[in-house]
Formats: structure tokens, sequence, C-alpha cells
């Protein structure tokens, strides 16, 4: 691990050992029935205070440096990614947005209930023919007499059907591009409100994922978070929630390497250790490396952000970087394991599988790298022309 301070190391002791104890008993149950979290153990986690350590005191949060909620999510994601996921979002995710952007009504109104784990909110920006290229959205509303008529449809949200609070990304005019997108929060029970069938991912089980479909569906003006213009200071507190997806990959291929030397030590072949054979120690050595590398960039980008923003350069590198050395790393851990990494038992090939969902969320590898030649050179490219 990195240099770390006494508090940080305080911090992932509790974590490691609340992630040990109580959710990874739960966590291949979990990913088997593709069931969430179940409630009451949100509530735990707040009452933890694992879901207020980013948010401002004032509303039960603790007001912490993004670096603290990273520790825990990565601690929890080693275990069970699905209560990590409940950590994820309270610390990385839409509230942040609502802390860091929303009126005071808005902080008033949802940050007590997310932090107690009371209620949940996800983000909903993804849209059938609009992924990477999130301003192609076309989800609008129209106001009217003091509320807003939301109509359309968002694809691929994580928590979607759960989740009681939505962060909708909407075309609130009829500017073209980004100039006219802004962001209601839209209640799970709203009338208009429905849901598709939970998808059946590849990871990411004990994460619903779900279309969400709406329908003339009234909004209170009250439930303007930003309005048409406000795409860009919406997508550059999403950088956040990348940090968040950076430390998950991170977890992931912690949790396979951690398995894997275990493994190396314990497994014989040809009358001795697997350990003993230098092939064994390259590819173990090669995954130390790679999971060093991408932890350091992504306490980089989390420990210059502080309380604040994280840099986009810094987020993308160690995204991307996180990302992709996850599925490497847990690549080989398959390999060292060989036929039992093939076997659900020893939890490799659903560390696996969970690489490649982190590798997709959040902005992929590709449209990352567009980022940090944009952000390098300071300029941005248009991908239409």
């Amino acid at each position: 691990m990195p240099d770390e301070s006494d508090h940080h190391r305080h911090v992932r002791q509790v974590a490691e050992s609340v992630a040990r104890e109580r959710y990874a008993p739960m966590a291949a149950q979990l990913d088997a029935d593709r069931s969430p979290l179940p409630p009451e153990e949100r509530r735990y986690l707040g009452a933890l205070g694992f879901l207020g350590i980013t948010l401002p005191e004032r509303y039960g949060g603790a007001g912490q440096p993004l670096l603290d909620a990273l520790i825990v999510v990565e601690e929890l994601a080693k275990e069970c990614r699905p209560a990590a996921f409940q950590v994820f979002e309270a610390n990385t995710g839409p509230a942040r947005v609502v802390e860091l952007l929303g009126a005071d009504e808005h902080r008033e109104r949802y940050l007590p209930g997310i932090i107690r784990g009371d209620i949940t909110m996800a983000v909903a920006i993804s849209e059938p023919d609009a992924g990477s290229a999130a301003t192609d959205l076309t989800t609008h509303a129209k106001f009217s007499s003091g509320s807003f008529l939301l109509n359309g449809a968002k694809r691929w949200i994580s928590n979607g059907g759960e989740a009681d609070l939505y962060l909708v990304y909407t075309r609130l005019s009829d500017e073209p591009g980004a100039r006219g997108i802004g962001a209601l929060i839209v209640e799970k029970d709203r009338a208009g409100v429905s849901f598709g069938a939970q998808e059946k991912l590849m990871g990411f089980r004990g994460i619903p994922s779900a279309d969400i479909y709406f329908d003339d569906v009234e909004v209170p003006e009250a439930n303007l978070l930003i309005g048409p213009g406000g795409f860009r200071k919406l997508f550059t507190t999403f950088s956040i929630e990348r940090l968040g997806n950076t430390t998950m990959s991170v977890a992931v291929a912690q949790a396979a390497l951690d398995r894997t030397v275990k493994y190396v030590q314990e497994r014989r072949q040809f009358g001795k250790p697997l350990i003993e054979f230098q092939a064994v120690q390259m590819t173990l050595a090669d995954m130390v490396l790679q999971v060093e590398g991408a932890r350091q960039l992504l306490y980089r980008a989390a420990r210059n952000a502080g309380t604040g923003l994280p840099d986009p350069f810094e987020v993308s590198v160690a995204k991307t970087t996180a990302n992709e050395m996850a599925k490497r790393v847990t690549d080989l851990a398959m390999q060292l394991h060989g036929g039992n990494g093939y076997t659900e038992e020893y939890g490799i090939e659903r560390l696996h599988r969970d690489a490649h969902g982190w590798a997709i969320a959040g902005g992929t590898p590709t449209m990352q790298r567009i980022r940090i030649v944009s952000e390098m050179l300071g300029r941005s490219f248009d991908q239409r022309s």
C-alpha cells in the first residue's frame, strides 16, 4: 500500500474488518442470485458512517476528503461489490452532485436520508442511442405552470428500479447539444415512471441495472437541480464518480492478486509449490507491478482533490489504467489458478467478470483516452467531424 497516515490506516482496518466479517460471507450468494444488498444492510453501512464520509457534517456526514471514502470502497469491494457500491454511490455518485451543484433546499431534503441509508439516489445519463455521445440524449422536459413534463427513456442505469431517486440528465430547452441539457431529481414513485426488466449482465450481479421510462412525468420546479447549459458542470462533477469506478477496478485486481499469492504457495505440481516455478514468479511480479501502479495514480488524483473536485486529466489517466489493469490481472490470476480459476469455487471468475464491467461503466477507456489528450492539449475534439 502507499504510505498512509495513522488515520488512513485506521480507516482501512475498520473497513477491512467489516468487509471480511459481514460482507464476504454473503458476496457469492448475492452474485449467484443476482440479488441487491438488502435495505437493512444499507442502513447498517449508514450507521457506521460509511455513507456520509465525504458529505457535509451539517447533514449528518463527516466532511472528510475523498481519499477516506475511496479507502472504504476499496476494502469493501475486495470482498463484496454490492456492499461497496452503496458507499460508492453515496460518496462519489449523484449525492455529491447534489452537494456541489444543488441548492440548500436540495441538500436539506435529500442528503440526510442518503447518509443514514434510508434512501438511495442513482444517476440516469445514458440512453439507447446516447451512450458515450452523451450530448445526443433526447429525453426532454418541458416547463409549464410551475412544473416540468418529462418524457424519454434511460438505459444502463446502475441501481435502476432499486433507487428511490434519480438524477436525470435531460434536455430542458431546444438549444442543440450540451447547451440544452440540465438535470432534474425524479422520485421513483412519481406517476409515469416505470422500469424495464433487470438486465442479466456478465458481471455486476448484485448491483441492479434496468432501463427507466418517463411518460408525461410531472416534476415540480423545486426538483430542478441545474438548468439548461449546465452539462459541463454536471460532467465536471462526474469526475468524482469516475474515481469511485477506478477504485472498484483497483479493488478487484488486488483481490485477485491476494487470492493468487495464497494459491500459488499452497498448490503443488511436479512435487513442489507453484511459487517455486520461475514462470509463476514472473507472472506474479507483473500482477504486483500493475496493481501498485494503478493504485498510485488513483491516490494521486484523490489526494490532489482533497475535499473538492479532482483534476480531470488525473482522473482519466487513473481510470483508464485501472480499468484495463483489472482485466489483465484477473485474467492472469485465472491462468495461475488453472482449471480452478475457471470454477465459481475460488471466486476468480467472478472478479474477472466484474473487472470487465468497471471498464465500461463511467466512460470507456477509449473515451477516456480522448479526454486525456483533450486535457493535455487544452482543447476539445469534435468526434462528429
